[in-house]
């Protein structure tokens, strides 16, 4: 099936395919890093800090019983549904700028999520230890699938090769549910911010820029994804 293509598939020309992706997703990394930057220094007019805005949204939207703690790093804030626990990152959590309200408000956003049973949540975080594995186990099985076709065994490395394929096509699955998942989050962190005052109207538009610069992110993670299964298809349909 893959002639002399054999264990060089990975190397071969169908790398261009992910030029494009690749230059999208550091774009976007330089974007967030921008927006998150600019709106790092300037304070919302409110003075509340970004522990204080996702305590406020919490509470409001009858999550009281969910922790706040402090994480170190730099924009690692997250919230952890299977331990109902949102940690955030040291500017964000004691920071009072822009930034810091819509990154904890974000995080706030999935906590609403999870305590609505918003469904493309649940759906990734009962996906998520699998895609884990699978993500882990695709490329060794894809590199040792050509490698053994290379060697002669086309039928054993096909079947491996194909089982990277699927594995694979789970992380793509991943990106796709994560998406609507952030985008939604973004979407209820805006209306949370306005509705309980912790931003002023002169104010949406700077953690707008902010939240959707984060949402670039994910959408060049999804397109760099899509990107490799193609090329590994090609590979695939190589004689």
């Amino acid at each position: 099936m893959y002639g002399t293509y054999g264990m060089y598939g990975m190397f071969s020309p169908s790398f261009i395919i992910l030029i494009p992706a690749i230059i999208f997703a550091l774009y976007a990394q330089g974007k967030v890093k921008r927006a998150y930057n600019r709106y790092s220094g300037i304070p919302n007019s409110k003075g509340i800090s970004g522990a204080e805005a996702a305590r406020m949204i919490l509470d409001s939207n009858g999550m009281r019983h969910v922790p706040i703690r402090v994480v170190p790093g730099t924009l690692s804030d997250y919230y952890d549904p299977s331990k109902d626990v949102m940690c955030l990152s040291n500017d964000v959590y004691y920071g009072t700028t822009i930034a810091a309200v819509s990154v904890a408000a974000h995080e706030s956003g999935h906590a609403i999520q999870d305590g609505s049973s918003y469904g493309f949540l649940k759906f990734r975080s009962a996906i998520a230890p699998v895609v884990n594995f699978a993500s882990t186990l695709s490329w060794p099985l894809l590199l040792i699938g050509l490698v053994i076709i290379g060697a002669g065994n086309a039928s054993t490395g096909n079947l491996i090769f194909d089982l990277g394929v699927l594995f694979f096509l789970a992380v793509v699955l991943f990106h796709t549910v994560t998406l609507p998942v952030e985008l939604n989050a973004s979407k209820r962190a805006i209306q949370q911010m306005t509705a309980l005052n912790i931003i002023g109207q002169n104010e949406v538009a700077g953690a707008r820029k902010v939240l959707s610069a984060a949402a670039m992110t994910y959408i060049a993670a999804l397109a760099t994804a899509v990107a490799n299964l193609i090329r590994i298809l090609i590979i695939r349909g190589r004689d």
